[in-house]
């Protein structure tokens, strides 16, 4: 993406005539690291998450507290995975191509509902996770870690 809009800006500066598939091919390329990013970061415990709550709360009420919300968010994670799916299905019989490039648009949103059933697989293994192991997981393969050496400098 960086090289692609290095170049954009280059050829616009110094050509006055920009790359034409350029704000396309990076709306693509957004789509992409956005959901496979997501997966990455539920499967390495680095999801965005308010843990104030859990965290006033003892380590058994945490623990129950962490399954459900990994669970409810591989729900809601698969809920939008099966929506997405439609979605693509729709664009598939419509035939719609993109304008720049000119390939078919559902090819650039296929990775969508791939990212958003392989998030919520990892947030299942959470769950599993944190059900069949001692402790409170964020994700099938980190620990959450309470530092009390905070409480100290409160």
């Amino acid at each position: 993406m960086a090289v692609n809009t290095v170049a954009n800006v280059i050829m616009r500066l110094g050509f006055s005539s920009s790359i034409f598939f350029s704000e396309e091919l990076n709306q693509f390329l957004i789509i992409l690291v956005t959901f496979v990013g997501i997966s990455e970061a539920a499967r390495m415990g680095r999801h965005i998450r308010m843990s104030a709550f859990t965290d006033m709360l003892g380590p058994r009420a945490s623990k129950v507290m962490m399954i459900f919300i990994t669970l409810g968010t591989a729900s809601l994670l698969f809920l939008l995975a099966w929506y997405s799916i439609d979605y693509v299905s729709s664009l598939i019989t419509s035939n719609r191509l993109t304008p720049a490039l000119r390939i078919p648009y559902y090819l650039t949103v296929l990775i969508v509902p791939f990212g958003l059933c392989v998030t919520g697989i990892q947030f299942v293994l959470a769950a599993l996770t944190n059900i069949l192991k001692p402790g409170t997981h964020l994700s099938y393969q980190v620990e959450d870690t309470f530092d009390d050496a905070d409480e100290h400098h409160l």
